[in-house]
């Protein structure tokens, strides 16, 4: 009989022990596989999330992270600089700040999130998705004097009960100290997807000099960051490289390197916690198997001294309860993963319901060295539990539990 179906047999005799180990170890390894998915989840969720605005490189006049820092001055003209280079092929300005709008109804203002944007220079490279209406780019230049045009997302929409063409009020404060200023009159051309935006959270879109207008500020010619699109011959990397030639005081970060700094400054939170909740449960793995094993073992002595007189070995012995403590690990491992995802798809639920979290974002994402790192893991809790059970049973003397035995 081989070591497998001995081992599978040994656990069979005793099903509710051995189905209690099971259900414990699959506990066990569901909080293990959700802490691995947890400790790069949202790394890889905002990867992906950065990837689909279509930009792969961001230049900022500071490495701070996130935004704060002074603003990169004449946007347009640098914009329109680094797309020349040889390695990019669009370049766009951005400004991010705050507004308010009235609610009908309501006393209290409902707070925006403030965009500006330079996107007539490039149709089509804006970072939002267009759903409905025309596009700023679409829209002609308004005379003097006229009522400008504005972007707005759909919870805006269905929030106001409002669609292209109407009316909107902002008034804006982009700066810290900075005080409410003046209410300006827009003209909403169009609801648009906007790639950051949350569930419960309001965004509008306007040009660079309207968001100064809005904002009170005197230089419509400033951008927080400009958004570069490399060209795909030549890359990310090098497209950074070229922008760090021409304009060394600036900071210019490719999405690999951007998230690199996030996850080694801003996310260090969720790997800790990651890395703490793992080491715990695979603790507690370890003490449940080795437990289960050794109180097999303890009732089996006089059946493994039994063995021994046979002719097993105690290579053969060491075998059979390495493979019984794998099959145990092993079938709670399998469950494990199923009841991981479920949890797992709850958690992130919770997580992703916070105010302010876009929708597209995960908290906890399935890699395949996710997978892999859970499979590993396992069956090194596996091999270290049997470590102690086996050396009972190797060190057990045959002669005197035989003895022992026939004796009571």
């Amino acid at each position: 009989m081989s070591s497998v179906v001995f081992a599978w047999r040994c656990l069979v005799r005793q099903p509710g022990r051995a189905v209690l180990g099971i259900l414990g170890i699959a506990a066990v390894g569901a909080l293990l596989f959700d802490m691995l998915l947890l400790s790069r989840g949202l790394v890889v969720s905002l990867e992906d999330l950065l990837d689909r605005t279509g930009f792969d490189v961001r230049v900022m006049s500071t490495d701070g992270i996130p935004l704060g820092g002074p603003m990169i001055p004449d946007a347009v003209a640098t914009a329109t600089a680094i797309a020349d280079l040889r390695e990019v092929d669009v370049a766009v300005p951005l400004r991010l700040g705050r507004a308010r709008t009235a609610v009908p109804g309501r006393r209290r203002q409902l707070p925006l999130t403030f965009v500006g944007a330079a996107p007539a220079a490039h149709p089509g490279w804006t970072g939002w998705h267009l759903v409905e209406g025309r596009d700023l780019h679409e829209v002609e230049a308004m005379a003097a004097g006229g009522v400008p045009p504005i972007l707005i997302n759909g919870a805006l929409a269905s929030w106001l009960g409002i669609a292209p063409g109407a009316g909107l009020a902002l008034r804006g404060s982009c700066a810290v100290g900075r005080y409410w200023m003046p209410v300006l009159d827009f003209r909403v051309v169009g609801i648009a997807e906007f790639p950051l935006d949350g569930a419960s959270r309001f965004t509008v879109a306007a040009s660079l000099s309207d968001f100064a207008r809005v904002c009170g500020e005197e230089d419509p010619d400033e951008a927080d960051l400009v958004l570069v699109a490399s060209r795909l011959d030549t890359g990310a990397a090098a497209a950074a490289e070229a922008i760090r030639g021409l304009y060394p005081q600036l900071y210019s970060f490719t999405t690999e390197e951007l998230l690199d700094r996030f996850e080694r400054v801003g996310f260090t939170y969720f790997r800790q916690i990651a890395v703490v909740l793992a080491t715990i449960t695979l603790c507690f793995g370890f003490l449940l198997t080795t437990t289960i094993l050794t109180v097999a073992v303890n009732q089996r002595f006089v059946e493994i001294a039994a063995l021994r007189a046979l002719g097993f070995s105690r290579r053969r012995i060491a075998t059979d309860l390495l493979w019984e403590s794998g099959v145990l690990v092993g079938a709670g491992g399998l469950l494990a993963l199923p009841l991981g995802a479920g949890l797992a798809a709850w958690l992130d639920a919770i997580l992703r319901s916070m105010p302010g979290v876009p929708p597209n974002v995960h908290f906890f994402v399935f890699e395949p060295r996710a997978l892999v790192l859970h499979v590993a893991l396992l069956g090194a809790t596996a091999v270290c539990s049997a470590l102690y059970p086996v050396w009972l049973a190797a060190c057990l003397p045959i002669a005197a539990t035989l003895r022992d035995e026939v004796v009571s």
